[in-house]
């Protein structure tokens, strides 16, 4: 157990307390004075702190115990420390605790509730210490595998996101398919790229292509090619995916949307990497790694007979699982951060391009993908392994370089996150506000990075100064409100009963209620009844105090 350093003037206060944590087992320290303390922590060899607020005679205003606590907390921000104060120091006692003192007790003290706080101080403080060391470990992992891998820029910081990245990069130099599966805007595209970039094939090109996107009268000739005169319009032979990929990777997005006829053809090709263009009797042979991703269950989509189960054994040898942002929240402020300094630096760059009369591009579009899109990129080894080039910010959460005209999937939260300059505030916002990050953390973020990159972008257009607050970000309870609600459809002959937002307080109250009622307790449909966001729903349930357990006996 560590020690308890003691911090006070008067040698009786000292023994006294001594003896109380020697008969309880706890190992002590005493210093009379600020400067011997301060040594003592510098040492490192302190678990906790309990000092007086004044160490004078004639000093009764606790502004010498304000200041040793404040240099404590420079030495070791995460030390506790327990004030002892007479009410002559209490105010300034009160004003430390919202600084970060655990707590403080009066003098005579209350020998019970002095140990009982110092053991628990001692036990917050391990488990501190023990974060601390996780998080080193973990560092320490990620830059060995960044040291190890290219890691194509791909911001993280969770457990969860490491583990996907290392068996991304462990697998990419097998020439095995790989199958993708998480949330819309959850990074599928980066970690394709990352398998890619380490696999032998990162010298040939990455072929992306919106596999669900592809209507059947188009999917042979955008997947395999097509020659002159094969179809009406046909002027010139077309390349087909599978063809421009010969040699390296070919990235089938959205594959559980493929229908059951392009499953079909899109089989054969997997099956003997043969194939004829459209209009042409000519087998071609290629060799091209496929990695495929999707948002769907695809043994469900077996069992309801909309995808075929040979087609799933062929793309699945190797499955990695990516989980929605709501469940690795210790990567949004990294990604906050990161598309914070890139936006705000693309925002920069286009207010002096534009100062100069420069119609140059300041940054790469991140939108939806034209159906059937695709890009060819070799990854080049020319740069040192996990160092992104000069990037511009995409939505899977990380940069890719300028040079290439990737886009991410299809998504109904997705938007243009190229930063139009005549917009952007002269000095873009350089960090965020304590309220925006816990309003950021609380958030449940139903379109993953993606949506976080879209309001960060938001945030850079509308916030005025250099702190972001959480209504830049559209997380105040207004802009939840009107930016994620989905009100339910009403017939002409039915008018919509959401008055949600009235301010007579009980019309709203009951409106709140019946609704719960109506839906036996359940809120996500209570919500989508009134036209609210969940989260939005559960602040108003909790501002006019209604209980949800009371709902759920009512109903």
């Amino acid at each position: 157990m560590q020690q308890v350093l003691i911090v006070d003037d008067n040698p009786s206060v000292c023994t006294a307390l001594e003896i109380l944590f020697d008969v309880h087992g706890i190992p002590t320290i005493v210093a009379n004075t600020p400067e011997a303390a301060l040594e003592v922590v510098a040492r490192g060899d302190v678990g906790a702190v309990i000092q007086d607020m004044n160490f004078s005679d004639d000093t009764t205003s606790g502004q010498e115990g304000a200041a040793l606590f404040r240099r404590l907390r420079e030495l070791d921000g995460d030390l506790p420390v327990l004030l002892m104060t007479a009410w002559t120091s209490l105010e300034t006692a009160v004003l430390l605790v919202k600084e970060g003192a655990a707590d403080y007790l009066a003098k005579p003290w209350d020998d019970a509730k002095v140990v009982t706080t110092v053991k628990n101080m001692l036990r917050l403080r391990e488990l501190a210490l023990e974060n601390h060391r996780l998080r080193a470990q973990s560092a320490r992992a990620r830059n060995e595998l960044q040291d190890r891998y290219d890691l194509c820029g791909l911001v993280y910081a969770s457990e969860a996101m490491h583990r996907v990245v290392s068996l991304a990069a462990s697998v990419a130099r097998a020439d095995a398919p790989v199958l993708i599966s998480g949330p819309n805007g959850s990074g599928k595209e980066k970690v394709a790229e990352i398998v890619h970039a380490n696999s032998p094939r990162r010298q040939a090109s990455f072929v992306k292509v919106n596999a669900g996107g592809l209507p059947d009268d188009l999917l042979e000739a955008e997947l395999f090619g097509a020659e002159v005169g094969a179809f009406t319009g046909a002027t010139k032979r077309r390349i087909g995916r599978f063809e421009a990929a010969d040699g390296g990777t070919l990235f089938l997005d959205e594959i559980g949307n493929l229908t059951l006829r392009g499953q079909v053809k899109l089989l054969r090709v997997l099956q003997t990497g043969e194939f004829e263009r459209l209009g042409s009797t000519i087998t071609r042979k290629v060799d091209v790694r496929i990695v495929s991703a999707t948002n769907a269950n695809l043994r469900q989509m077996i069992a309801a007979g909309s995808f075929r189960e040979d087609l799933l054994f062929r793309l699945n040898v190797i499955e990695i699982r990516i989980s929605p942002l709501r469940e690795r929240s210790e990567d949004v402020l990294p990604l906050a951060e990161h598309f914070l300094h890139t936006l705000g630096q693309a925002a920069r760059l286009g207010e002096a391009l534009e100062g100069r009369g420069d119609s140059r591009s300041t940054g790469a579009t991140v939108g939806d993908r034209p159906s059937g899109s695709f890009e060819t990129r070799p990854t080049g080894t020319d740069r040192p392994s996990g160092v992104a080039p000069t990037t511009t910010p995409t939505a899977s959460g990380s940069p890719t370089p300028t040079s290439s005209t990737a886009a991410p999937t299809t998504s109904s939260t997705s938007t243009s996150a190229a930063v139009p300059a005549a917009a952007v505030n002269a000095a873009p916002p350089t960090r965020f506000s304590p309220a925006a990050v816990r309003s950021m953390l609380g958030h449940d973020w139903p379109g993953n990075v993606r949506e976080l990159q879209n309001r960060i972008q938001r945030a850079i257009l509308l916030c005025h100064g250099g702190v972001v607050e959480p209504g830049d970000l559209g997380l105040d309870d207004a802009s939840i409100a009107a930016d994620t609600v989905r009100p339910r459809s009403h017939s002409s002959s039915e008018p919509s009963s959401r008055v949600i937002g009235n301010e007579d307080t009980e019309v709203e109250r009951r409106q709140i209620v019946a609704a719960l009622e109506a839906h036996a307790g359940v809120v996500a449909r209570a919500a989508a009844e009134l036209g609210l966001s969940r989260q939005a729903l559960y602040r108003r349930m909790d501002r006019l105090g209604i209980s949800l357990e009371r709902q759920l006996r009512q109903s």
